[in-house]
């Protein structure tokens, strides 16, 4: 198994050179033959090579960033539009620096013709190297192990990736450990869904001994333990979960690059904001923007300012999340959440300090409460200022399940650093465009539990 891994790592890695290998000789080209003459003083051999050396770093920091070297974990279209936003970063800064070299703005056209055949080619590599992982490393056959609680959420999710998870064997723990370690060397890998500790702890250690992949479904409690440090004071090892948010100079960053970054972004804006506010008050003349309470640190409770995007009476049959198809939403509504324009108007509350840029994304009070019924250890997000993003609105989806959702703001909250908040911004950038973050729950939810009551509003 640790030699079929080893050359599964070696052959990403080509592939992954190979591609940065083609998209540099394209640009070598253009910048030789179409920019290179338009600066003054033109650069001869080391500087040549500094230009190709910063490109190949820009291309390999923004691909990394956005998983476009993935190949096999993510889906072929996710490769693609990977590389292709990683494409754009990277072309427009080496344009602008190109600029910058020319003491004037150069002509965009050979680059944007450079960028046309970039992403041919980009295209090209992520159905090559699909088929090539296909081939050599078809999905694995796994067992599930579930107990009590239904399996069928995750399966589903599973299931939508057939290239990768063959899920084609279940057992129930009422069978016994015994019945269930004799299963399992049958099977390329495992699933633990969901099963008491104690259970679960024998499983991974019996998975480990017969060196068969494990996934597990983390519990709150696992998530906790994520984000703690190792201590190794005494003969025994200790981990260390310091459970009291940020230090005052972690406090003081987070909020320096909240104010940094939203200043020039409302500043940018602006004119948006402008054009946005005047469509909605044209459409129906109602009000421009729409303010709800919701919870952020503590516990605390503030108004949250969005650009209206349904009907002015939406709520008059009560509070419950937009649907996939919701009638409520206007128009001018579907374009704001389509391109996240709704959003922008938080900017006010990040400068007010009752939100920041990177954080749990803030509850109503109402919901909460119903969230608490069910999730005791909901109340656990608010440990953390609400965000305008956040790690859970990178990696789940509108609909993801509180219980989800939880233990994903929980991952950042044990981990948050100035860092991540950079990264998670960066990667915000991406999902704007993916649809299936900006979908709407199930017809006849009204909060986001499972065939039960559901989030609200806006």
């Amino acid at each position: 198994m640790k030699k079929n891994e080893q050359f599964k790592r070696i052959v990403l890695f080509f592939l992954s050179v190979f591609i940065i290998f083609i998209q540099s000789v394209v640009f070598w080209k253009v910048w030789i033959d179409c920019y290179n003459p338009y600066i003054e003083r033109s650069l001869f051999r080391r500087g040549h090579w500094v230009m190709i050396l910063i490109y190949v770093l820009l291309l390999f920091g923004f691909s990394k960033l956005y998983g476009a070297y993935k190949v096999g974990y993510l889906r072929t279209m996710d490769i693609i539009f990977s590389q292709i936003l990683s494409l754009i970063f990277v072309n427009v800064i080496i344009y602008l620096q190109i600029c910058l070299l020319s003491l004037r703005l150069v002509s965009g056209i050979p680059i944007t013709k450079m960028t046309l055949v970039q992403v041919a080619n980009i295209v090209l590599w992520a159905l090559l190297s699909k088929g090539i992982y296909s081939k050599l490393y078809p999905p694995r056959r796994m067992l599930m192990v579930y107990g009590d609680r239904d399996p069928d959420e995750l399966v589903d999710k599973m299931g939508r990736r057939t290239d990768k998870y063959n899920i084609c064997g279940y057992i129930h723990i009422n069978k016994g450990l015994k019945a269930v370690e004799e299963k399992i060397p049958g099977y390329e890998a495992v699933i633990l869904c969901d099963l008491p500790d104690e259970i679960r702890n024998t499983l991974v250690k019996y998975c480990f001994q017969v060196s068969v992949r494990t996934y597990v479904t983390p519990k709150i409690s696992d998530v906790i333990l994520m984000g703690a440090d190792s201590m190794h004071l005494f003969d025994t090892p200790l981990l260390l979960s310091r459970n009291a948010g940020l230090k005052f100079e972690q406090r003081f960053a987070k909020r320096m690059m909240d104010l940094m970054l939203s200043v020039p972004m409302f500043i940018v804006l602006s004119p948006f904001m402008l054009l946005c506010a005047l469509c909605i008050k044209l459409y129906d003349g109602g009000p421009v923007l729409y303010k709800q309470e919701r919870l952020t640190l503590d516990e605390k409770i503030f108004y949250i300012y969005k650009f209206r995007s349904m009907r002015v009476d939406s709520e008059k049959h009560g509070a419950r999340l937009a649907g996939r198809h919701d009638d409520r939403v206007t128009p001018i509504g579907k374009i704001l959440r389509i391109s996240h324009f709704d959003e922008i108007p938080q900017l006010f509350n990040i400068l007010k300090g009752e939100m920041s840029l990177v954080g749990p994304r803030p509850e109503r009070p109402s919901i909460a409460e119903e969230y608490k019924k069910e999730l005791p250890e909901f109340v656990f997000r608010l440990k953390a200022k609400a965000g305008l993003t956040g790690y859970a609105q990178i990696y789940g989806k509108y609909s993801t399940t509180p219980y989800d959702k939880l233990k994903l703001d929980l991952y950042y909250i044990e981990h948050q650093t100035i860092l991540l908040d950079l990264r998670i911004l960066l990667m915000t950038v991406k999902i704007i465009f993916q649809k299936e973050n900006a979908e709407g729950v199930k017809a006849g939810q009204v909060t986001a539990l499972m065939n039960k009551k559901k989030d609200a509003g806006e």
